[in-house]
């Protein structure tokens, strides 16, 4: 029997990827997203951020009938089972919002009926599936429910979909059976762990990540203070040395994952977790210090500043909790003057890079965009990721700031 699937938030990051996936593999699925803008731009075959691949498979899947887009709450009800790509808020002291959350899932369950699969896709709190579950029950709603956490990176969704584990967080064997049932269309291997599991398993992934990076920018950091290449010394620890081959370069450790994810462990676990606190204030501070570096060498209060690249990550058109952002905010009190530019993101107060490079005294890089990879600047450069091209001069120069 073909599996219906109404995806709730389906015209987001998370949301898109996975239906255009579930319809490639067929599927018959219906996209519910309140955002009339993107409703438009997917029904009319246009990609609303960029993710690769994913143009050609969009109107491959709109044209076959199999993928259909609306802004009609009423669609949950109408398909065997409802994805929510809804995750878990968190609020301005970083803590979740559980609340919010209960609001939400109140609209969605007020259409539902009895019978249907829910699984929720997003990160959530640790314990939230089996709450979710008991109030189900307790609104006499009898359905199955399973957390099944997304891990894809953004950009590489639709391969990523298709190859990575699904990881099966079903509140009953049921709920499992169903859900994998439904995540085997898409070909990988599935992994039955309980709910609460399942859902820490997401919050692990991204809380490992993120410290990880932190570690990297505290070594860029104290090599910096010692006026050592952390370049260098990164090359000379990772070549053929296969214990540091997963030793990460420093960089901006920004987007709408990493942190929050963090700071939900952090909460879950009573804000007893003082390794991913501390890395929030290492990943945090690194544009505050490289500002503070930038001012040392050269004469900010008097200068022009570009920032190339203001995406969260290269090649990619999301600013959501973009550092770059942050690093603006920064450089616009310590510099007389502040250029932005960004190949993917439209904003009427950035500059084109010819425009940045020209007019800047000093640049620094934002996000590590292909559009920058052969630069050659001959300019003072912050360049924190080590990804630009590096003129002879510069390049022999140990004290560098850009390392």
């Amino acid at each position: 029997m073909k599996h219906s699937v109404c995806i709730v938030g389906g015209c987001g990051h998370i949301g898109l990827p996975l239906g255009i996936a579930l319809a490639s593999a067929g599927a018959r699925v219906t996209l519910l997203d309140n955002s009339a803008k993107r409703v438009q731009s997917v029904a009319e075959g246009r990609m609303p951020f960029l993710e690769r691949g994913a143009d050609e498979s969009l109107a491959e899947v709109l044209a076959d009938g199999s993928l259909s887009v609306t802004t009609d709450p009423d669609a949950v009800g109408g398909s065997d089972a409802a994805v929510v790509t809804i995750g878990t808020p968190v609020d301005e002291f970083l803590s979740p919002q559980i609340r919010t959350f209960d609001r939400a899932m109140d609209g969605i369950l007020d259409r539902m009926r009895d019978g249907q699969l829910l699984i929720l896709r997003s990160t959530v709190f640790p314990g939230v599936t089996e709450r979710l579950d008991r109030r189900c029950r307790e609104r006499g709603l009898r359905i199955d429910v399973a957390h099944c956490p997304e891990r894809i990176a953004q950009g590489f969704a639709l391969e990523e979909t298709g190859s990575l584990p699904q990881i099966i967080g079903g509140v009953t064997p049921t709920a499992t059976r169903r859900a994998s049932a439904l995540f085997s269309l898409l070909g990988p291997r599935l992994i039955d762990i309980p709910p609460v599991e399942a859902e820490l398993c997401k919050l692990f992934c991204n809380t490992y990540r993120y410290i990880n990076f932190a570690i990297a920018n505290q070594f860029y950091v104290i090599a910096n203070k010692f006026g050592a290449d952390f370049a260098r010394v990164r090359s000379a620890m990772t070549t053929e040395y296969p214990r540091m081959a997963g030793f990460p370069g420093a960089g901006f450790a920004g987007g709408p994952c990493l942190l929050k994810d963090t700071m939900q462990l952090a909460a879950f676990n009573h804000n007893d977790f003082v390794l991913g606190q501390a890395a929030m204030m290492i990943n945090e501070g690194l544009p505050t210090f490289l500002v503070e570096q930038a001012k040392q060498r050269y004469d900010l209060s008097t200068a022009t500043v570009a920032i190339l690249g203001m995406a969260f990550k290269g090649n990619n058109d999301d600013p959501r909790d973009s550092l770059a952002y942050k690093l603006r905010k920064v450089l616009t009190f310590e510099a007389a003057k502040v250029l932005c530019t960004d190949p993917y993101i439209q904003d009427p107060s950035f500059v084109p890079l010819e425009a940045a490079l020209d007019e800047a005294d000093v640049v620094f890089l934002g996000a590590c965009h292909d559009e920058y990879r052969d630069l050659s600047i001959r300019k003072p450069v912050v360049d924190v990721f080590n990804y630009l091209k590096r003129p002879a001069a510069q390049d022999a120069d140990s004290t560098r700031t850009a390392a």
